[in-house]
């Protein structure tokens, strides 16, 4: 577990990155990457950010539905994450559920005084990548 970990909020416009310390205890934000679903630049761009940043592992978010469910967007994760791992093999890719990460994100950022939906969609992804990483790193220290 040891070593930084990366985790993915895919969507279908942008791609949200976080980034893990060396230790595993904090994730942090990384950067917004831009969607691109036909030359696939963005996977492109996190491979070269796991080479950059020496990561051991990638966590991608799942989006289920409340009921523990995998639809569409479920799928379309699953796609993007089997994209990502031929384009960083050998390095690990893992899935994590990742419900409520972006209304979470988005109380957080609401709370700490980030105002106006421009200015939160600039930052909104890269808080769910740091909200699913950070649950993924707190359930394996549990």
């Amino acid at each position: 577990m040891t070593g930084v970990w990366l985790g993915v909020d895919v969507g279908t416009v942008r791609v949200g990155v976080a980034r893990s310390d060396p230790a595993g205890v904090l994730a942090t934000p990384l950067v917004t990457l831009r969607r691109d679903a036909h030359a696939n630049r963005d996977i492109a761009e996190l491979a070269a950010l796991v080479a950059e940043h020496g990561a051991v592992g990638v966590v991608v978010g799942l989006p289920r539905t409340l009921a523990g469910r995998e639809g569409p967007s479920a799928r379309f994760a699953r796609e993007y994450a089997a994209l990502l791992a031929a384009a960083i093999d050998p390095i690990r890719v893992e899935h994590v559920d990742e419900r409520l990460t972006t209304v979470s994100a988005e109380r957080k950022l609401s709370e700490g005084g980030v105002r106006g939906s421009r200015a939160k969609r600039a930052v909104i992804d890269q808080a769910a990548a740091v909200e699913l990483l950070q649950h993924w790193l707190d359930s394996r220290r549990d």
